[in-house]
């Protein structure tokens, strides 16, 4: 369905002229009609994107056409069809009006709240007043990952210094991998077994299990390169989870409580007021005849 075919001569003006000049021409502003309804000149140069011009120009008000009059006759269908139906209709559309409007107003209150800051206090204090909702799903880790070659003849050496506890020893172990352009990886803050695990060229077969359980330095030849790790502290699936990996969540949960408080307390607040103004009175003895 083309309507702008049989309109060669519109079409034709819309190329040089506006929609309100084409009207002027031709002494009339309808350029559609579909049963009781009809699209005006003036529509669709409202309807039409700035900037657009020539075939653009044409073929958006083409489509324009053919879609506003497929819209009116499937409205006044469903008019025809569902006209005993009328008064569920206005009754959801005045309920939907209604919801738009409740919504509204509650997000000018929260609006008017745009101060309100949830501090590092208040998640730490959420935190640890419900660890119990916060467990991991899987293990987490602390460690080290250094790969050097297989021929570094001071491999006992470096790995004495990663094994070590003391502070001074594991930053000469840095100082050393750094010196010689070993590839280091530090997990100091927690991190997902799983992401710790994507920097070794572990075989399938290998027992993670047995790898969660060991603290000391262990050992992986591959490809003529040592991957040696050290898994220093581990959480295991189940056990409360780090309090920066429950922030975001405890965020949204604060946040979706304090603007649940807001909302609460404009409501108090325009019920105060309207019973002091004797806007609101609530007829129980009505209820009462019909027995609820």
């Amino acid at each position: 369905m083309r309507f702008l075919r049989y309109i060669p001569i519109f079409a034709l003006l819309l190329l040089t002229v506006s929609c309100r000049e084409a009207s002027h021409l031709f002494g009339y502003n309808i350029v559609a009609r579909a049963g009781s309804s009809v699209l005006s000149v003036d529509d669709i140069e409202h309807a039409v994107p700035q900037g657009l011009s020539g075939a653009d120009s044409v073929s958006y008000v083409d489509s324009y056409i053919d879609k506003w009059v497929i819209r009116q006759l499937k409205l006044q269908e469903a008019e025809l069809i569902f006209s005993s139906s009328e008064l569920d209709i206005d009754r959801m559309v005045e309920e939907y009006r209604q919801s738009l409007l409740i919504r509204k107003i509650e997000q000018y209150y929260l609006d008017k709240d745009a101060d309100f800051v949830i501090s590092d206090a208040d998640i730490e204090g959420y935190y640890n007043s419900h660890k119990s909702e916060f467990k991991l799903s899987s293990p987490v880790v602390k460690g080290y990952i250094v790969n050097f070659p297989e021929k570094y003849r001071r491999k006992d050496w470096l790995l004495a210094m990663m094994s070590s506890k003391k502070s001074d020893a594991l930053k000469d172990f840095e100082q050393v991998c750094l010196k010689n352009n070993f590839r280091l990886v530090k997990h100091e803050d927690w991190v997902d077994y799983s992401e710790y695990l994507s920097s070794l060229p572990l075989l399938r077969t290998a027992k993670h299990e047995d790898l969660l359980s060991k603290r000391d330095v262990q050992q992986i030849l591959y490809n003529h390169t040592y991957y040696c790790f050290r898994i220093t502290d581990v959480l295991h699936a189940g056990e409360p989870m780090p309090l920066f990996m429950a922030k975001d969540k405890i965020v949204r949960i604060l946040t979706t409580r304090r603007q649940g408080e807001v909302i609460r307390s404009n409501e108090e607040r325009i019920v105060r007021n309207a019973e002091q103004n004797n806007q609101v009175k609530i007829y129980r003895d009505s209820l009462d005849t019909k027995g609820y």
